[in-house]
């Protein structure tokens, strides 16, 4: 396993960087384009984006880094005593804490609330307000953890 771990670090950096990016690009322009529509078509878009972002390769990108990131925990800790094992378990938690588990316990639930509500009701407007503070706080925690972990990943390499 300890001769896999650069093949699989090297793996997680780069997939790190792309969700890195994905959600670099919401924080940055993304959610504010959205946030100039009317409240309605706001939401529709959103919640367009959030059927069609589940794709092989975004969830593999997604979910198969931190399925390598498990895997490196479990290199680091054998390989405890090789260079970079300090930042290769520190990328794979970063990584692991900050993007599949903040996804699934903060973005995907005010996603669920948002596609249950009414775009045209007052309720639905509430909503949209509360999804655009709360969905892209949460979304920029998701964006530095992946860089600050992308950049852990290649320090592991060094």
């Amino acid at each position: 396993m300890i001769k896999l771990l650069p093949t699989l670090t090297i793996i997680a950096a780069i997939g790190s960087g792309v969700v890195g990016g994905v959600f670099f690009a919401f924080s940055n322009f993304v959610m504010a384009a959205l946030a100039r529509l009317p409240v309605p078509q706001g939401i529709a878009a959103m919640n367009s984006i959030n059927i069609t972002v589940i794709t092989p390769t975004f969830m593999t990108a997604l979910f198969g880094t931190g399925l390598v990131c498990l895997v490196l925990i479990a290199g680091a800790i054998i390989g405890w005593s090789q260079p970079g094992s300090f930042w290769l378990l520190a990328g794979a938690l970063i990584y692991l804490v900050g993007n599949p588990i903040v996804t699934i316990v903060f973005n995907v639930p005010l996603n669920d609330a948002l596609a249950a509500v009414d775009p045209d009701s007052t309720n639905g407007a509430a909503l949209w307000a509360n999804h655009l503070s709360q969905w892209v706080m949460w979304n920029h925690v998701r964006t530095v953890t992946a860089i600050v972990a992308m950049a852990c990943f290649i320090f592991a390499l060094l």
